[in-house]
């Protein structure tokens, strides 16, 4: 952390000693490593607090993609449905149409056909009178 090796901690310690005194360096030890230990629960707290936050975050974000995809593939399957249904309908049509035009296509080749025979027997008349 702070890249002390033992030689450092020796002369800090040498130090102390001089500048507090042997009496009351065991008690500021004591007092040190609980102010230490305390600063690490109080990280460790934080880190936990953090890092429950972030999943229930990403619970609720997971939860909210879940929702929308489960939305967009029925909205999917029901446009897939219309579409289906609007496939189908215009393929009705489609042979009523065909079926329609089939009708009148006969119906006009009928009526040709007697306008023929009728011109035909007209022709025939004429010629049978004038004979």
């Amino acid at each position: 952390m702070f890249d002390i090796g033992m030689p450092e901690l020796m002369v800090i310690f040498v130090v102390a000693l001089l500048v507090i005194g042997p009496d009351k360096l065991p008690e500021l030890a004591k007092t040190l490593g609980k102010g230490l230990a305390e600063l690490k629960k109080s990280f460790q707290d934080v880190k936990d607090s953090v890092e429950e936050e972030f999943k229930e975050t990403t619970s609720d974000i997971r939860e909210a993609v879940t929702d929308v995809k489960k939305q967009i593939e029925s909205e999917v399957r029901d446009t897939t449905a219309t579409l289906q249904e609007v496939k189908t309908q215009v393929e009705t049509e489609s042979e009523d149409i065909h079926k329609t035009f089939e009708s009148t296509a006969k119906d006009i080749e009928d009526q040709v056909e007697q306008e023929s025979e009728q011109t035909g027997k007209t022709s025939d008349d004429e010629v049978k009178k004038q004979s």
